[in-house]
């Protein structure tokens, strides 16, 4: 019998008053996988995005992870259920410095609650030390050790992207989202980005699914791709498979394009 994957997206369906943004996709995440959701502007990839993390509901369809159900699950219960994420708009708290951003990504994945932290109990003071150490530990894989104490409004725009990524892997996420990680990055940056996804997933085990739109990149670090268009998949498999796939190229370069 053939385990199931990590994340598993069957029969997904959003509408938006009579417009269908997702529908009926489905695809698999397994553990360790990095894996692209490409397709042009509108094809639904940010829809289906904020359905896995508990932005939107979906109308249809479900979405496990591990084999749990997250269909209809509120927002602040993904972080628990093993689910880190970017968002393409940096949401960052500018005023706080990089140190203080990367340890606010924990207080969600703690295990102590509210009453032992008022009473200052043992387990508590164990706790917020190794969150600390992560911390450091992340700090210093991501390159940030220099800057920790620098408020984050300070920092150029591929630094705070790494601020980001850090946050959400402080709760040692079993998925990872990263919504257009490369948006405004320079080619040296990307050339960067893209080792230190190959450097994430060796540290920590975990799975990866990419909404990019820098299409070399998406190439260069997937194990597998899944193409959408107009809310529907047009194509999933390797990165050779889905760049050559004719409704993939159709979609991006146009019917004349394909024809010629």
């Amino acid at each position: 019998m053939t385990a199931s994957p990590l994340l598993e997206v069957r029969d997904i369906v959003v509408r938006f008053g009579g417009v269908v943004a997702v529908g009926g996709v489905s695809f698999g995440v397994e553990d360790g996988q990095i894996c692209g959701l490409i397709g042009p502007n509108g094809a639904g990839k940010t829809t289906l995005f904020n359905c896995i993390s508990g932005i939107y509901r979906a109308q249809e369809g479900t979405i496990r992870l591990g084999g749990e159900t997250l269909t209809g699950l509120p927002r602040h219960r993904m972080v628990s259920l093993g689910i880190g994420r970017t968002f393409q708009n940096l949401a960052l708290f500018r005023s706080m410095t990089v140190r203080e951003n990367v340890l606010a990504g924990a207080h969600v994945a703690g295990r102590a609650g509210f009453i032992a932290s008022a009473l200052r109990l043992p387990g508590v003071a164990r706790e917020r030390a190794a969150i600390a150490a992560r911390a450091e530990e992340l700090l210093a894989l991501l390159g940030l050790e220099r800057v920790a104490d620098l408020p984050v409004a300070s920092l150029p725009f591929g630094t705070q992207k790494r601020v980001e990524m850090a946050r959400a892997l402080i709760s040692r996420p079993r998925l990872l989202l990263l919504d257009e990680p490369a948006g405004g990055l320079n080619h040296e940056e990307v050339d960067a980005l893209a080792e230190l996804f190959g450097e994430v997933r060796r540290q920590f085990g975990l799975a990866i699914l990419l909404v990019e739109h820098h299409m070399s990149l998406v190439m260069r670090v997937s194990d597998k791709v899944v193409a959408l268009d107009f809310g529907k998949k047009i194509a999933e498999g390797t990165p050779y498979e889905v760049r050559n796939h004719p409704d993939v190229i159709r979609a991006y370069l146009g019917e004349a394009a394909h024809a010629a």
